[in-house]
């Protein structure tokens, strides 16, 4: 038996082929099968070679991934430590389903979550991106020792929390343990960054003491047994909040996606893309886009979604004379919108219904006005650029659209399951593997994807595998929030801002999304909202801003820091696709994501801005998306340089203006905006008729 144990993201099967034919290895659990042609489809899947026909350095879609994303590749295991780890992982996986109705204590259920977790990093993860395949004999001891010093809290639980506030020696030794294999489970997963992030705040809680008093970030400094109290003994620290989320929502939603790989729905969700937008100029652009919405249900990174549309979709896009640098800014959009998406948005959205204390599907209709909004923005971008650049329709080998949504439409259902049962009461967690269990069921209707019992335990076990680095991640920012918590830094980090930004929000809603993105420049999504949340959201909070307003504009930032200079991963992936210059597919990306850089702005500066969260009444709901929408309706004019035609500066200027001033959400800014907008499409009609 060989594995790809994990990769912290689903790796589909239209990446199996290469456009030569040779079969590449797929996710864990699918290694050795051959995916050759699709039976339905008759098109060849590419393995995301970059270039693909053309020429040039060829870099595999995994190596991409490898290369850019925050995870690091993990190790493919062969033989009975495969067969070991996979049965793991299964019960793992399976264990999470039972919790999930039969729930029992919350704090012992974490720590065995994290028991099963920790050992597992340092099988499937190297120490080096060099190191050996097979786990060494420090890999099998640092496992043991994860797993023994995770139980400790298990075994003497009652006494355990009970000594919080006078932990003894060996309390205190197991804490440090935990917390330095966690860093080091972390190093080995997303990089060195947040493990040097996590020490920092260590010493600062450590040092605090040392600072001069009139620091306003001064403390009076705590010692090694209240730090590693506060870490490990209660429910702030490592078994806080962010591990909850990746220990319940989290879990159940990478194996929901797991299956659905497994089922057949990458495929799929690819093969309906193309079929849905067959022949017109800017089809090829379209489908990019709804491939990335499909595909990101699947994948929870937009590096991943990025590169495996990217794989299949640059060939067509080169073929309808798409530039290269334009064809990666519709691919790292795509890639990054399925995060930004309802119903499976990214880590960071469960996080933010815990901490607000509201159901999933709150936070889901949070963010279903910025998607409409989003990607109207996206396909505005690829009308205009397919006739500034004269694309034109490309002959695909595509099944047509209706006979295959009826054959395999029902891949769609469980999506739609979620929903409906948590708008029905139901908890997110029982929605979810309903959810899981009906897409499981559906797959026998498909004789090539069935989930026999084997490729059922693989799938569960992949969808264990695949929460690995964002567990690992989410239990290193519990140590930020309890040092956070202990140290008072987030009052104190919230009045430096606002002293900073002399009391205007505007100032200090920019200056909360800078450091948002510089801080998702260097540690991932998941624990940069985390960090974020508790240290520059009480700036936000202290005008007045709704705890919902200020977590969805954090999270839209965190989110976004995926597509920001001078970084921006998915557009650096896509430009290795692509083979374009990076820099200038960095800045075509932002130019299709930017109406997700200003509508935050909207629903945390303007009293009217909630309504884009749908609060409110329907009115008032309607108002601001028609508002808001025209807003990105000029927006799109101002940055793609076109109206009728080829804008001039003076229509761009006031078009840009008028997407300002619509987005401000009032009756007065809007008229103006609307003004504005009928002056620049005035000016442009006269200067088309003068052939100025």
């Amino acid at each position: 038996m060989r594995v790809t144990c994990c990769q912290g993201r689903a790796w589909h099967p239209i990446l199996e082929t290469a456009f030569d034919g040779r079969a590449q290895s797929g996710r864990a659990g699918r290694t050795g099968q051959r995916a050759g042609q699709s039976r339905r489809s008759g098109w060849s899947w590419a393995s995301g070679r970059a270039g693909g026909h053309g020429g040039g350095r060829e870099l595999g879609g995994e190596d991409v991934v490898a290369e850019l994303d925050a995870e690091r590749p993990a190790r493919r295991l062969a033989g009975p430590v495969a067969v070991f780890v996979t049965a793991v992982a299964f019960g793992l996986s399976a264990y999470v389903l039972y919790w999930t109705f039969r729930p029992g204590a919350v704090l012992p259920y974490r720590m065995l979550f994290l028991a099963v977790v920790l050992p597992l990093c340092f099988l499937c993860y190297r120490p080096g991106r060099r190191g050996r395949e097979a786990p060494g004999g420090l890999d099998w001891a640092l496992a043991a020792l994860a797993l023994a010093v995770c139980l400790y809290p298990v075994v003497v639980f009652d006494d355990f929390i009970r000594r919080a506030f006078a932990p003894t020696a060996l309390d205190v030794a197991v804490g440090a343990a935990v917390a330095l294999l966690v860093l080091e489970a972390v190093r080995r997963t997303v990089g060195w960054i947040l493990p040097a992030v996590v020490i920092g705040f260590f010493l600062y809680a450590y040092y605090g003491g040392y600072l001069p008093v009139e620091w306003p970030i001064g403390h009076r400094g705590y010692d090694i047994e209240r730090i590693m109290a506060s870490f490990v003994m209660g429910t702030e620290g490592i078994y806080g909040v962010p591990l909850d989320v990746a220990a319940t929502y989290i879990i159940l939603f990478t194996v929901y996606g797991a299956v659905l790989d497994h089922s057949g729905a990458g495929r799929f969700f690819v093969d309906v893309s193309l079929a849905a937008f067959r022949r017109s100029r800017s089809a090829p652009g379209r489908t990019v886009a709804l491939a990335g919405f499909l595909l990101g249900t699947v994948s929870g990174s937009g590096v991943a979604t990025t590169v495996s549309v990217g794989s299949v979709a640059w060939p067509i896009l080169r073929r309808a004379g798409y530039p290269r640098e334009q064809a990666g800014g519709v691919l790292a959009a795509a890639g990054i919108g399925a995060i930004l998406s309802p119903p499976t948005l990214g880590a960071a959205a469960f996080i933010i219904a815990e901490y607000l204390r509201v159901s999933y599907l709150t936070v889901l209709v949070y963010a279903t006005i910025p998607t409409v909004l989003y990607y109207l923005g996206i396909f505005l971008a690829i009308e205009i650029d397919a006739r500034k650049y004269g694309t034109h329709a490309v002959e695909i080998d595509a099944p047509r659209l209706w006979p295959l949504l009826r054959r395999f439409g029902y891949h769609f259902s469980s999506l739609f399951v979620i929903v409906i049962l948590m708008a029905l009461g139901q908890s997110p967690f029982r929605a979810v593997v309903y959810a899981t269990l009906l897409a499981f069921a559906l797959s026998f209707l498909d004789r090539e994807h069935r989930l026999t019992p084997r490729r059922a335990a693989g799938a569960l076990a992949a969808g264990a595998t695949g929460v690995l680095p964002v567990a690992v991640t989410c239990a290193a920012a519990g140590m930020i929030v309890a040092v956070v918590t202990l140290t008072g830094l987030g009052l104190k980090a919230s009045s430096l801002i606002v002293g900073a930004s002399a009391g205007a929000l505007a100032l200090t809603a920019v200056m909360c999304a800078l450091a948002v993105l510089l801080l998702g420049l260097a540690v991932p999504v998941t624990a940069s909202f985390v960090i974020a949340a508790v240290i520059i959201g009480p700036a936000l909070l202290d005008f007045g801003v709704t705890a919902a307003e200020a977590y969805m504009f954090i999270f839209y930032y965190a989110v976004l820091s995926e597509v920001s200079p001078p970084t921006a991963l998915s557009a650096f992936a896509a430009s290795a696709i692509t083979e374009g210059n990076a820099q200038r597919t960095m800045w075509a990306t932002w130019k299709y994501t930017l109406p997700a850089f200003l509508v935050p702005f909207a629903f945390v500066l303007t009293p009217a801005g909630a309504a884009l969260l749908g609060q409110g009444s329907a009115g008032e709901i309607a108002a601001a998306l028609g508002a808001s929408a025209l807003a990105v309706v000029a927006l799109a004019a101002a940055t793609g340089g076109w109206l009728i035609g080829a804008a001039g500066p003076v229509e761009r200027v006031l078009c840009g203006a008028a997407a300002v001033l619509l987005l401000v959400l009032s009756p007065a800014p809007a008229a103006a905006g609307v003004a504005a907008l009928v002056l620049a499409l005035g000016v442009h009609l006269v200067r088309r008729r003068s052939g100025s």
